[in-house]
């Protein structure tokens, strides 16, 4: 099928979808009117890139048929200079089409969990973690949208050992979700009196939040403790029993959560990282397979890859999926990962593309 008849099929449905969203019957029933609702959002946006596509060929046609049977040389003069032009706005904009058409990942418009750790370099990888936190946090508020820290654990000096949290905004783990891996840091430590450069390394998980539909969490197979919280809190640190840790018996995986002041909290949010856990790991299984045919490049779901460095003596950062680098490290350790994340995007779309993933 060629890039116009996908494009009619699109709109035919787009028009379909608009007359089922004033059914009353459709609006009656909540679920169904938002899941239709998105859709039409969605193909809104490529239904008019389309509308524009079809104007411009239209006008390559008028100016075509004027140069071929049109006797006034002046209009053949300026129905050429307009065809160059208008030739090339074509073929961008069939690129554009083209990578409007790649199916979205069904996980990315999800809310996403995110577990930042401390890996190699001791009190230096734990600075780091918290330089990263800080990072991300600016990025949402940036984004305009909220996060709610989950679980953390100081350093034993400084920095947090690790961080997990909540962040809710539209598309956050399809945006968030290039972070998952290792990311190393090249920089002199304070405690470093030689003024010797340092590598050390955490890794940052990101997960789609899951809903109870998503996945089956059987709590006959969960064991729960329940422990005093550790750490910042003031008097209510080591008073209560508020700290919540749950066992997946099947799986063997532990969920820890004491950042809250209630047990009950506490608990509803360590059941609902165990059940993203899990669903990540089925994802995971899912981009295994796939992966038999094509390997990706920038979302192999593989968190013990080294993604990025950041290089403090050369102000630089480098992701090895892209081989990009940006010189701005002040500014990205502000927030500014928009570019970075955008280029990672384009970059799994090109890959997409190439393999053929076009709705």
């Amino acid at each position: 099928m060629d890039l116009v008849e996908k494009l009619e099929g699109i709109k035919e449905r787009f028009v379909e979808v608009g007359k089922m969203i004033t059914d009353p019957e459709i609006i009656a029933d909540m679920k169904r009117y938002v899941k239709l609702n998105k859709e039409y959002k969605d193909l809104e946006e490529i239904v008019k890139e389309y509308d524009e596509y079809k104007e411009l060929t239209s006008n390559l046609e008028t100016n075509r048929e004027i140069l071929k049977s049109d006797e006034d040389p002046e209009l053949k003069e300026m129905a050429k200079e307009e065809l160059s032009g208008m030739e090339e706005q074509k073929e961008e904009m069939e690129d554009k089409l083209k990578y409007m058409l790649i199916p979205k990942d069904p996980e990315d418009d999800k809310n996403a969990i995110m577990e930042l750790r401390a890996g190699t370099g001791g009190d230096e990888a734990c600075i780091f973690v918290e330089d990263m936190f800080r990072l991300y946090t600016m990025f949402f508020k940036e984004k305009g949208w909220s996060y709610e820290v989950i679980n953390s654990t100081e350093g034993t000096v400084a920095g947090l050992k690790e961080i997990s949290l909540n962040v809710s905004g539209e598309g956050a783990y399809g945006t968030l979700k290039f972070e998952s891996g290792v990311h190393r840091v090249q920089r002199v430590p304070d405690t470093e009196s030689q003024g010797r450069v340092h590598t050390s390394a955490i890794t940052v998980a990101v997960l789609p939040e899951a809903e109870e539909v998503d996945v089956e969490l059987n709590m006959s197979d969960v064991k729960k403790d329940t422990y005093r919280s550790s750490g910042a809190g003031g008097q209510h640190v080591n008073k209560t029993e508020s700290a919540v840790r749950l066992t997946h018996i099947p799986t063997g995986m532990v969920v820890e959560c004491q950042d809250g002041r209630s047990q009950h909290k506490n608990y509803e949010k360590a059941v609902q990282v165990m059940r993203s856990r899990l669903y990540q790991n089925e994802l995971e299984k899912k981009q295994e397979e796939r992966a038999a045919h094509r390997k990706s490049l920038v979302s192999t779901g593989d968190r013990s890859a080294k993604v990025r460095t950041y290089n403090y003596p050369q102000g630089r950062i480098t992701d090895h999926r892209i081989n990009k680098t940006i010189y701005n490290l002040s500014s990205f350790m502000n927030g500014d990962i928009t570019e970075m994340l955008e280029a990672l995007k384009m970059a799994e779309n090109a890959e997409k593309l190439k393999e053929g993933e076009t709705a």
